[in-house]
């Protein structure tokens, strides 16, 4: 399987919420016609959108202009049998009231999403998910994680056993240390849970209370197993700043059934807590 990891400039010159529909459709249908599989967009980036948006709550507004208008052409429009595509995140708002941090998601043809679980101190107006959703293309089973989430060992804690063979990572950093953050940290998932892991940042500037100045870079991580021994095992491109950027990665999932299948070779992703229970830190008297 092929993955296209691409960035998104948040402050790239777009007229209309519909030309950055145009734009985005195009990337993704430029990279299917040269044999990717699914592609991968940025955390926020459909907060392109807030410039059209002339509410004084913009996050409510972006989250009305692109789940009420956009979304449905979305899926008109890019729904193919064998092809998936993560679209970023955009705000979206529960019947309560609480908003979300969510990655809609198509896959091939079918719509479904995933809500960033864990927030950081600047997301002051959403509310944290409380599920990984699953999703399988091509007998290929993805996760969705966003930003910080890959941080969180508990959550790959969760994930361990699930059959989860790609992991994907859409991501929004204004610091070279958030995207120091997000790369050692999808490595170590790779290598903990024994799967492929993507990573896609936000990059450049816009006015804009939460996604102002954006830094990133594309990566792709595999287990440091055997079947992996001659196959590049952490590809990362430079910093990007702007622009819209692209790395096509190869999954396969032969490699990952092989590794699966060895029980000489020491690897953590086959280890349990015996009994499942937590262990115990024993600190000196």
């Amino acid at each position: 399987m092929n993955i296209d990891l691409r960035t998104w400039d948040v402050g790239a010159v777009v007229s209309s919420p519909k030309s950055c529909v145009q734009h985005m459709v195009e990337m993704v249908e430029s990279s299917w016609a040269n044999g990717a599989d699914v592609v991968l967009f940025p955390e926020y980036s459909w907060m392109s959108l807030e410039r059209f948006v002339p509410d004084q709550d913009k996050l409510a507004g972006v989250a009305a202009l692109f789940w009420e208008t956009l979304w449905p052409e979305l899926q008109q429009r890019l729904s193919a049998p064998g092809k998936a595509v993560v679209f970023g995140t955009a705000p979206w708002i529960a019947e309560d009231g609480s908003m979300r941090n969510r990655a809609p998601i198509l896959c091939e043809g079918t719509p479904t999403y995933q809500d960033k679980i864990f927030l950081t101190p600047w997301e002051t107006g959403f509310t944290g998910g409380s599920e990984v959703r699953l999703f399988t293309l091509q007998g290929i089973t993805f996760a969705v994680v966003i930003c910080l989430d890959i941080e969180i060992p508990e959550l790959s804690a969760a994930l361990r056993g699930k059959g989860v063979d790609a992991i994907l990572v859409p991501s929004a950093t204004e610091s070279l240390m958030g995207v120091d953050r997000i790369g050692r940290c999808a490595s170590a998932r790779a290598v903990e849970l024994g799967c492929y892991v993507g990573i896609a940042h936000l990059v450049g500037k816009t006015v804009s209370e939460l996604v102002d100045d954006n830094v990133g870079r594309l990566g792709w991580f595999a287990p440091a197993q055997l079947p992996f021994a001659n196959l590049e095992r952490e590809h990362c491109t430079p910093v990007f700043h702007e622009g819209f950027e692209h790395l096509r990665v190869h999954l396969d999932k032969r490699l990952l059934e092989k590794m699966r299948g060895r029980r000489l070779e020491t690897n953590p992703a086959l280890l349990t807590m015996d009994g499942g229970g937590d262990l115990e830190i024993v600190r000196p008297s």
